[in-house]
């Protein structure tokens, strides 16, 4: 993702501002670049390099900024941008694997307004609503919600209603999904494939808003939710057509210790049959807590074998946030 501010989006894209119910140019002047400098050695980094560029938005005046939290995962220096042209250095606080969001710290005054926050239930398809990130009116995109439904990551991630917009944002890491009152709807997080009426077309996922409030307070006070950490397997996985297929692993990661193999197929756990990436997640998370055994029933070039994976919590495998 390119930090460039020469590129715009046609004006017929762009908001226009006075056919809009709120103050645009606050709004816009809440979004801020976020630059992450992380470790060669950090265990995401061969994933997701070691620099990483994308959005957030101030949501306090005290410059606390959401954000989509593998932006700043394991991040060793960071710094924050405004629309202004203000650098200011920025310290993660928290990254919450549940939800995928994260939360950054900006370590000096950044004289950038706080967007209110909304709720994704007030937007429905076919709504209006506009993207903004950091770069003023040019990088924000007029946009409708084309789906509100589940999505199953194959980073055994999964969100039970998420937020699908179209057309698509080029730099959609971070950005700040607004709804017509102006208000946060939802954070960036991917670019997609979406059918819309029958025709395929580009757009993006975001995350909703709504998801943060329950575990603000817990990631504020230390750095993650309270709730029990998920069991989690260490597998990249390809869905296709109800046949769950290891893609890779988490280089020493409890599936990769535990045996499984690239190119194994996953037909169930704990005696169930799974045939769905969320089926799969939630059948793992239903055992119990992070350390669980997992018993995986694989297929491998047509034979049938169990393996029972020791699960593990995610972040351990994480570098943490070095305190400023």
């Amino acid at each position: 993702m390119s930090e460039s501010t020469h590129w715009a989006f046609p004006e017929n894209l762009q908001p226009d501002p006075k056919q809009l119910d709120y103050d645009f140019e606050a709004a816009l002047s809440s979004a801020v670049m976020i630059r992450a400098e992380i470790p060669e050695d950090a265990f995401t980094a061969p994933i997701l390099g070691t620099e990483r560029i994308g959005n957030g938005v101030v949501i306090r005046e005290d410059g606390l900024i959401l954000t989509i939290g593998y932006l700043i995962t394991e991040a060793e220096t960071m710094w924050l941008t405004t629309n202004q042209g203000k650098a200011i250095q920025g310290h993660p606080i928290a990254y919450d694997f549940a939800t995928g969001l994260g939360l950054v710290q900006a370590l000096g005054r950044l004289d950038a307004p706080a967007i209110q926050r909304g709720s994704a239930t007030r937007c429905n398809v076919g709504s209006d609503v506009v993207i903004i990130g950091q770069g003023g009116r040019e990088h924000a995109l007029s946009a409708k919600v084309i789906a509100k439904r589940e999505f199953a990551g194959y980073w055994e991630y999964l969100l039970d209603e998420a937020i699908f917009t179209a057309p698509a944002h080029p730099q959609w890491g971070g950005t700040a999904l607004l709804g017509q009152d102006g208000r946060l709807l939802g954070i960036g997080s991917l670019l997609v494939q979406e059918k819309v009426d029958e025709e395929t077309t580009q757009g993006n996922m975001f995350v909703p808003v709504d998801l943060l409030e329950p575990i603000l307070a817990d990631l504020l006070r230390q750095g993650q939710s309270s709730r029990p950490a998920r069991p989690w397997l260490g597998v990249y996985l390809v869905d296709t057509e109800g046949k769950l297929g290891v893609g890779g692993l988490a280089k020493g990661g409890p599936a990769d210790r535990a045996g499984l193999r690239q190119g194994d197929l996953i037909v169930g756990v704990a005696g169930q049959r799974v045939e769905a990436l969320a089926d799969l997640f939630r059948s793992i998370w239903r055992l119990g807590p992070a350390g669980i055994s997992v018993p995986v029933t694989i297929s491998r070039r047509g034979t049938l074998a169990q393996i029972n994976v020791t699960s593990a919590d995610r972040s351990e495998f994480l570098k943490k946030p070095k305190l400023h």
